[in-house]
């Protein structure tokens, strides 16, 4: 049985990153050994994320950079990490930290940075050159277009609009991107887009290209949905604050339904998750019978306080959540199916995506518990990409099997997924079209953790759920910020993904290093499995000692653990917030302390 979501790694707005921009170079100088490139990560409309790139194009180690740029009054860098960042005026200026200035040939190395505003750089220098690798005096790109306004919404078109780019030596013509590809170049600053989908989600922006074939930055984003439509799922009318309840959480752990009253976590959820269903011969199926329908639970461990009987219809868990929803009717329940242990099964289900979806609903609206569920998550670890096997079944599996299961459970139900978060290029995110399955689903569950941990038993040490990057990151993508940033410029609604946390720490052992990046000699010893130990438990034998990109660690004798806090969960929260995130869940309810300390930081952390 599976413990644990291992994410083989974890922004959101309908923002593209992208825009490389060239600039002015000094004519006595040629620039052929390095570029800079810019991108804009992400955006939530009075703010901004940035990123540059310097990539050595030459044939000798570059000893140290400067990126200089300019930026339109009202626009500013508010923070920079891996660049020591100034300015005078409008004018910003780069320069590398002690650790990141050599670039051997053919490497690239890269800093980010918030800012306020809605500019874009220009007049871009690298090493006082051009930052596209040539000199091209008096010859700027474009700026980048106004934001495209939508009107003439229909089932299947959609009218855009917008201001227009400037240019030294003019504009030539546009490109329209739908969701980061190029549907038309026009002449004009409007569009109108058609043969679209009804009933379904798209995102536009634009970019100039001037008289010299240079092409800006790329605008802001519009998202468009069409009218019309049969599968257009419901929205959920608030914030997200979703938890795992494991069924196999009352043996050992002794947690029960009826913990969650006690803890106070009831009261401050919106969703839960019960986990798990099995995948097999390609139809849902019952996990645990015995935990599912089954068990008999004593007074003192029910929500209602009164004991079950040996001839009542429905006992076990399914009963004391139907008791919980009784108690507090504001709850929401999901059948999750699948997991770490019994994603192989869904190879089979995505044979024949339609039987798959009667099999799961005939299970979940059997007329012994219809009244408990809500609605089907599935938990698909990995479509088309490894996890505790290799699935083969192809890019379009996935949207194929959302689309059954929303046809078959209609727009009424909740129909969830939890997702990989490897934002790394090449990575999981992009083997699946999530993109055009989030029609289809009302969330995804980004599992934000899982990230690092001792399965890699000589280390190096690392959050296991870090929020963004930071210098010395085993795997360049593996984080919170870049796993998010790939699904919105996918075209992935922001409100349509939640963050993940996990109510657990990752540990190594023979660790001598505070710091992340220590070496190690295998993993710490944990109360249920190797590696791993719940919050409640680390939060009193190994102490916090340090935090590094939004996470905790702790270095206690020869063991370092990695894990999340109430403090380290608030700043996960406002981050969530400020990216127009759907909410966030967690892994999974028993990590948490009697109080339900970690419960309370998510929910008063969203608000």
């Amino acid at each position: 049985m599976r413990f644990r979501h291992r994410a083989a790694a974890g922004f959101a707005t309908l923002l593209l990153p992208l825009a490389g921009l060239v600039g002015l170079a000094s004519p006595a100088q040629a620039a052929t050994t390095a570029t800079a490139t810019y991108a804009k990560t992400q955006d939530w409309g009075s703010g901004f994320e940035g990123k540059w790139t310097v990539k050595n194009t030459g044939t000798t180690a570059i000893s140290s950079w400067t990126i200089e740029w300019d930026f339109p009054s009202g626009t500013s860098v508010t923070s920079a990490w891996d660049a020591d960042v100034t300015s005078s005026g409008t004018h910003w200026t780069a320069k590398n930290k002690s650790y990141n200035g050599s670039i051997a040939p053919g490497a690239s190395v890269s800093f980010g940075f918030n800012g306020a505003g809605s500019g874009s750089p220009s007049n871009c220098k690298l090493n006082g050159d051009s930052c596209d690798g040539t000199t091209v005096p008096g010859d700027a790109a474009p700026s980048a277009p106004g934001t495209p306004t939508a009107s003439s919404v229909t089932d299947t078109s959609v009218k855009l609009a917008w201001s227009a780019a400037t240019d030294d030596k003019g504009i030539k013509n546009y490109d329209v991107l739908r969701d980061g590809k190029v549907v038309s170049t026009v002449t004009t600053t409007s569009y109108t887009d058609s043969g679209l989908t009804a009933g379904t989600d798209y995102s536009y922006t634009v970019q100039a290209r001037d008289t010299a074939d240079q092409t800006g930055p790329v605008s802001g984003a519009v998202a468009v949905h069409t009218t019309g439509g049969t599968t257009t799922p419901p929205t959920s009318g608030s914030t997200v604050k979703l938890g795992y309840f494991t069924e196999w959480g009352i043996y050992g752990r002794n947690y029960n339904v009826k913990n969650l009253v006690t803890s106070g976590s009831a009261s401050k959820i919106t969703h839960i998750n019960y986990a798990f269903g099995n995948v097999t011969n390609g139809q849902c199926a019952i996990g645990d019978s015995y935990a599912d329908y089954d068990k008999a639970f004593t007074a003192d461990q029910s929500v209602s306080g009164v004991a079950d009987t040996w001839d009542q219809p429905l006992r076990g868990n399914f009963n004391q959540l139907r008791e919980l929803k009784a108690k507090y009717p504001n709850i929401k329940v999901l059948w999750s199916f699948g997991g770490w242990t019994w994603s192989g099964g869904f190879a089979q289900a995505a044979a024949n995506p339609t039987a798959f979806a009667d099999s799961c609903y005939n299970l979940v609206k059997d007329s012994r518990w219809a009244d408990v569920f809500d609605g089907i998550d599935i938990d698909w670890e990995y479509p088309n990409a490894c996890g505790l096997s290799c699935d083969t079944s192809g890019a379009a599996a996935f949207k194929n099997v959302m689309s059954a299961l929303r046809a078959k459970f209609g727009a009424g139900a909740l129909v969830t997924a939890a997702v990989t978060a490897d934002g790394s290029a090449g990575g999981k995110i992009e083997a699946a079209d999530y993109a055009g399955a989030a029609q289809y689903v009302n969330w995804y569950n980004v599992m934000t953790y899982d990230f690092f941990g001792a399965w890699d038993a000589q280390g190096p040490t690392a959050p296991h759920s870090p929020l963004t990057s930071y210098s010395g990151i085993p795997k360049a993508g593996f984080t919170t910020a870049d796993a998010m940033a790939k699904y919105k410029a996918a075209g992935v609604p922001a409100s349509k993904l939640l963050i993940g946390i996990g109510f657990y720490g990752r540990g190594w052992t023979g660790v001598t290093q505070d710091a992340p990046g220590g070496t190690a000699t295998g993993a710490a010893a944990g109360t249920y499995e190797q590696g791993i130990e719940d919050y409640k438990v680390l939060k009193t034998s190994c102490p916090v000692t340090g935090t590094v990109a939004g996470t905790a660690y702790a270095h206690c004798g020869s063991n370092w653990w990695s894990y999340d806090t109430p403090s380290t969960i608030a700043g996960k929260m406002s981050w969530a917030k400020s990216q127009g995130l759907g909410g966030a869940f967690f892994w999974e309810f028993s990590g948490d302390t009697g109080n339900g300390e970690l419960v309370s930081a998510i929910s008063s952390g969203l608000g």
